[in-house]
């Protein structure tokens, strides 16, 4: 049922129009879009499928804390559209290489699974992720558009 790529990309948003900061609230289940401090969006996510507390290790299911950068996108992803997140930060990955563990890695803010789409924002009623964070597609094809490449994103608990 899944499958590799969603199709075409939404052309970007004007400058004026895009975000240049994103904070994600984990408690709250929102990610919202600023741009100058000012507001533009807000989305409810789901996140990790344990997202207490912030991403340790590979396989921990958690959603990570702290700042970050949308440093790449995925426009072929197993989800509708990907933003890849630039989780491990050189901290996260010396604190897991003193553990002896890989920090896990390829953090994304994405869509619903390919195959899945139709469960729209029913998919918010649980946190399924490995790790990522969540929205429907439409708003991913939104989200794609207004975030540029090279915008920081804050996670806090």
């Amino acid at each position: 049922m899944i499958r590799i790529g969603s199709g075409s990309p939404p052309v970007m948003a004007a400058p004026g129009q895009q975000a240049d900061m994103i904070v994600v609230d984990k408690t709250a289940r929102t990610l919202t879009l600023l741009q100058k401090g000012s507001l533009i969006r807000v989305y409810k996510v789901s996140l990790g499928a344990h997202p207490q507390g912030h991403k340790t290790q590979e396989g921990d299911e958690r959603t990570p804390e702290g700042s970050y950068v949308i440093d790449w996108r995925n426009d072929n992803s197993i989800a509708h559209l990907s933003l890849h997140i630039s989780y491990p930060n050189q901290e996260d990955a010396d604190q897991a290489a003193a553990r002896g563990i890989s920090p896990g890695g390829n953090i994304m803010l994405h869509g619903i699974l390919n195959g899945w789409g139709g469960l729209g924002g029913w998919h918010r009623l649980w946190d399924w992720t490995n790790g990522c964070i969540a929205v429907t597609n439409e708003e991913m094809q939104e989200i794609w558009s207004l975030v540029p490449t090279g915008t920081p994103i804050r996670i806090e608990a």
